[in-house]
Parts: C-alpha cells; structure tokens; sequence
C-alpha cells in the first residue's frame, strides 16, 4: 500500500509511520525487518516476488554461515547485509532509530519521509500454547505454527519517536491510513504507543483503514489463522471490530461488498474496490482511489 501511496503522492507529502515491534538483535547486528521492507518498497529495490529483502539478491554470506553451522534460519541476503551493519555502526555511535532510518532513506533516495514508531526498543512477545516467544521465533523459525493466544510489549505504553508524535500534530496533516497488516501483529504496537490511540480519537481529520482480509482470507501471512486460533472470524467485519472508534472509513475487497452493512453498523463508513495489488499498476489504482475516499470523508 506504501508503495502506491508513494507513487501517487508528491515528494514529501506522504509519512510513513513503520512498527518496530518486530526489531531484534542477530549475529550481533540490528535488524529493523519492517524498516527496511519500507524503505526498499519506497526506492524501489523490494522483492516483489518472495515478498521480503532486495531483489537480484545473492545468499554467500548465509550459505558459508551455514556451511560454518551458524544461525541461518533468518536469513539475511548480502545486500541487506549492508543495511543492518551500517545501522548497527550509528546506532552503537549513539544516533537514534529516527535518526538512523532518515540517513538511511536519504542514502536509497527514497522520496517520502519514514519514521519508525518508537526509538526506544519495543519487542513484541507472542503468547502461543507452546508458551510466549520472541515474534522472530514465532514468526520465521517456528512458521507460525504454535497456537496464537495474544501478544504483549517489552514496554507498556512507551512513547512515540518525535517524528511520530509531529506527524500526528502537523497542520498539514489530511489523513491517517492503516495500510493492511496484521493488525495484532504490525498495527496494535503502533496503536499501543503512549497516546496514540488519544490522539486518534480527537483528530480532526479522517482516519481510515484497508482490510487485510479478502474472502475471508489474508492476503499475506498469518492473520486467518491467528483470528481462527482466537475464536473469531477472518473477515473485513472482524477487522472493522478492532479498530472499532479509532477509524472514519474502510476499504474492503469487492469479494467482501456482503460485509458493507455490518461494517456500516459500527459507525464506519465503507468503499468497495479490487483491493489485490499484484504489482505496481495495481497498487497505485487502489492509493488513487484510496486518496479520493479520503477526500469524499473530508467533505
């Protein structure tokens, strides 16, 4: 969505506000896993078809780290290497995760701003019935298949980088996007942030979410197990129910349009479109009708 977003926005104009409840320490270096996935889709260097890294990769590092019996199991590609020393290198320097990511865009020309939602360290914990795992754990070397039961914080209630807390405050601001993630696992850590959710309630501008779920699928990951595993239905309705007093509108799929009255029941406003973004034309078709719902709201 970000990517689409960033085509159809001018320069500036679009800030991108990354979890970093996924963030961990590997082989002694930094990794900022959504971070970089932004970054990469914004200067156009993302993997579109693994879905994660660069493309035109290469894996020497990884393939004589394993062949040393070292930890491979997340992997990291040689280029993508560069990214973590370095930010390893300033964050050890003392310059903050704000800071670190703003070189970092500056350096891959990425036209947009990026900030990370907190530059304190916020580690999401996963509670599965094989007990609570570090979210690297549970999501790339276990595949997800313990049971989901919930998530907690390193933190409770840290606040919000700098950056965060000016673009929620900036008079320019003319919309708040939940783009379609996971909500228990990329959205709610951003929503957990001390006053977020506060300044959500009393905006003065729309704030809008795009379903993760089409036909009662997610498009990408594990969201359809994890509400299954929670007793609830993987469905645009269900996702409306979570983010239930903190959005104006929602974008669902057309394979969904069923849901519009349920959704409406909630006091949310509803626009039905082909919400699958296969590739870049697609993904600027659904931010350009995304940016007019926003502008039909401002209304």
């Amino acid at each position: 969505m970000c990517a689409g977003l960033g085509q159809a926005l001018p320069t500036g104009n679009l800030t991108v506000i990354v979890n970093t409840g996924d963030d961990f320490e590997h082989l002694g270096l930094s990794i900022s896993p959504d971070i970089d996935s932004v970054l990469y889709t914004l200067s156009g260097r993302h993997d579109q078809q693994r879905g994660w890294g660069q493309a035109d990769e290469t894996w020497r590092c990884m393939e004589a780290l394993e062949a040393l019996g070292g930890q491979a199991w997340f992997r990291l590609g040689d280029a993508d290497l560069a990214t973590h020393l370095l930010r390893t290198q300033m964050l050890r320097e003392g310059l903050t995760l704000s800071e670190v990511t703003e070189q970092l865009a500056r350096a891959l020309q990425v036209r947009h701003r990026v900030v990370p939602m907190a530059d304190i360290p916020v580690r999401t914990r996963v509670l599965t019935d094989a007990g609570e795992l570090d979210f690297q754990d549970y999501f790339v070397r276990q595949q997800c298949k313990p049971r989901f039961v919930g998530v907690r914080w390193s933190e409770d209630a840290p606040p919000a980088s700098p950056g965060f807390y000016d673009a929620l405050k900036a008079p320019a601001l003319s919309a708040i996007i939940l783009c379609p993630s996971n909500p228990f696992l990329s959205i709610q850590p951003i929503l957990g942030l001390r006053g977020v959710k506060d300044a959500l309630r009393s905006r003065h501008t729309p704030a809008i979410a795009i379903s993760p779920i089409i036909d009662g699928k997610a498009v990408k990951g594990p969201l359809s197990k994890m509400l299954g595993e929670l007793g609830k239905q993987a469905s645009s309705v269900e996702i409306a129910r979570l983010y239930s007093g903190l959005i104006d509108g929602m974008v669902i799929d057309q394979a969904d349009a069923q849901q519009v009255a349920a959704i409406q029941a909630l006091g949310i406003r509803v626009h039905v479109t082909d919400t699958l973004m296969p590739n870049a034309v697609r993904q600027h078709a659904v931010a350009s009708e995304v940016l007019d719902f926003v502008r039909c709201l401002n209304q």
